[in-house]
């Protein structure tokens, strides 16, 4: 069993290193969303994924709006 914050390291790299891996960073902005992740959980994360996360915390803070 995965840790969650391993789950998001990997998800992270997945999304950062394959161009068609979009949907991994998709799925850590819904884990955000979902958990209420404080904006300091990149502390737990390994510093390859730190700033991306941030950028992707900042993204789950915005308005989603349905189409």
């Amino acid at each position: 069993m995965l840790s969650l914050p391993m789950l998001i390291e990997l998800k992270i790299a997945s999304g950062m290193t394959a161009k068609d891996r979009l949907g991994d960073l998709q799925d850590v902005i819904r884990l955000v969303r979902a958990r209420s992740l404080p904006r300091d959980f990149q502390k737990q994360l390994v510093p390859y994924v730190r700033a991306k996360f941030l950028e992707l915390w900042d993204a789950a803070q915005a308005a989603s709006e349905d189409y």
